[in-house]
């Protein structure tokens, strides 16, 4: 009879610690697992490239990742920070989110990338640099893009069947 109490009692015990343990979960922030299809222009003696390049940018546990960078200078997955969340009501009476990102990666190379964009709801907009050991710009980038989906539908309001009854119809 004792050891069942004590067994009952430690099992309990672990349950409790258990469940105390999971209500401590890390929150995500507002951009994790959201993807946004960007061009990048790349910018020359203040002289924007007449063409851009298309790429997506995933946002997953505290860091993004992008195709382009991934091919073309190795940089995988770069932490980046928020900088200002806030939401505000516009012209229109509607609830916009307003999010100040910030993200700098230094490589083997001693090469920095340092990005800075702002996201509005699902649009996003920005600029991006890779400065090299002398503090002297290698390449410079701007970048505007769209979450990938789009701008969300607004739902439309059902109306309600209308019965009609004919006269002739109608019980007596």
């Amino acid at each position: 009879m004792q050891f069942n109490k004590k067994f009952y009692l430690k099992r309990i015990i672990l349950l409790l610690v258990i469940l105390t343990c999971l209500s401590f979960k890390d929150e995500k922030d507002f951009l994790h697992k959201r993807k946004f299809n960007i061009q990048l222009t790349e910018v020359k003696d203040n002289v924007p490239a007449k063409k851009s390049i298309m790429d997506r940018i995933k946002f997953k546990n505290g860091k993004l990742y992008s195709s382009y960078l991934k091919k073309k200078f190795r940089y995988k997955w770069i932490s980046y920070r928020i900088n200002k969340d806030s939401v505000y009501v516009d012209s229109t009476d509607t609830e916009v989110r307003l999010l100040v990102v910030e993200s700098t990666f230094t490589d083997k190379l001693n090469q920095t990338l340092m990005m800075n964009f702002n996201i509005l709801e699902w649009d996003i907009d920005g600029s991006m640099k890779i400065v090299g050991n002398n503090d002297k710009i290698k390449k410079y980038f701007d970048l505007t893009g769209r979450e990938k989906g789009g701008k969300p539908k607004k739902q439309k309001k059902q109306k309600k069947p209308k019965i009609i009854i004919n006269k002739d119809d109608a019980v007596k």
